[in-house]
């Protein structure tokens, strides 16, 4: 079956007014209006203000992105980005959203530092690769819940790689230019201020490598990583959407409802999610 654009919906609806204003504006011409009996006046169809602001979102989106997304209902997507924006609520007020979107166009400034991190620590739950890394509080705990399910599924998660302030960044940057190039850096790292590990959200799991979804880690995450709220941040075959190529092993964690929306309606693709989510907010302005 084709897919059909939720955009064409709105579209749809917004024909459907047009045509009913202009039966209604047609027939108050043709005949007086005493003799107009109530059964034959059409009504203008009214749509919700959101709704209309909803198909501008998403007009705003890429081709691609639009393309992609589900086929459904506007209310239906509506009444689920009320859903995800609700859970944002009860996010730290002190620090950046779980949604914020940072990629090659957006940052974060020299002097930002997630205000909620903390340690991680050897544990029973997951395996530490490496001394001194950090996660934001809540990411932390989510990855301890889910490392914990995966270790009763046989599974050990291990993590080696999490906050990056700026100067890590730049200095990780700057050493990748001078191995691959200028070029083959940009595909592989990104620039200071706009990693997602800055937000102090995002894991490297296993040897960072492309073979990291065909270990079990790899494996159990690619199928369960979702239901505790991470995400995998460049899939396959979207280098030209995320900027960076195919990292079998780096997640970013946004929280359970994103990462249900995410799948439900923008192909499971985080970057159209995050890109949505931030045009909803620009729009309110």
């Amino acid at each position: 079956m084709k897919k059909t654009c939720v955009l064409c919906i709105f579209l749809s609806l917004s024909l459907l007014g047009c045509h009913a204003q202009k039966k209604t504006n047609n027939t108050s011409n043709s005949k007086p209006v005493d003799t107009v009996k109530p059964a034959e006046v059409v009504k203008p169809v009214e749509v919700n203000p959101e709704i209309e602001r909803l198909a501008k979102v998403i007009s705003a989106m890429s081709d691609r992105c639009k393309a992609e997304m589900r086929n459904g209902s506007l209310e239906e997507l509506l009444a689920d980005l009320h859903k995800v924006l609700a859970v944002e609520a009860s996010f730290p007020q002190d620090d950046l959203s779980l949604y914020y979107l940072i990629d090659k166009k957006h940052s974060v400034d020299e002097s930002y530092v997630p205000t909620h991190l903390v340690k991680i620590q050897s544990n029973n739950f997951y395996v530490v690769n490496k001394k001194d890394i950090y996660l934001r509080e809540d990411a932390e705990a989510a990855l301890r819940e889910m490392a914990g399910n995966a270790k009763a599924d046989g599974v050990t998660l291990d993590v080696s790689s999490t906050y990056r302030s700026y100067a890590y960044q730049k200095n990780l940057f700057d050493y990748w230019v001078k191995v691959d190039g200028l070029e083959e850096a940009e595909r592989e790292s990104a620039r200071p201020g706009t990693s997602q590990h800055q937000l102090g959200t995002a894991i490297d799991f296993g040897s960072i490598d492309d073979d990291y979804d065909k270990t079990p880690g790899g494996r159990w995450m690619y199928e369960h990583c979702g239901e505790y709220g991470w995400s995998l941040s460049f899939p396959k075959g979207y280098e030209d959407v995320t900027g960076y190529r195919w990292e079998c092993w780096h997640f970013r964690y946004i929280g359970i409802e994103a990462c249900k929306f995410q799948k439900k309606w923008f192909g499971n693709v985080q970057q159209f999610m995050l890109e949505f989510i931030d045009e909803w907010k620009k729009s309110e302005a």
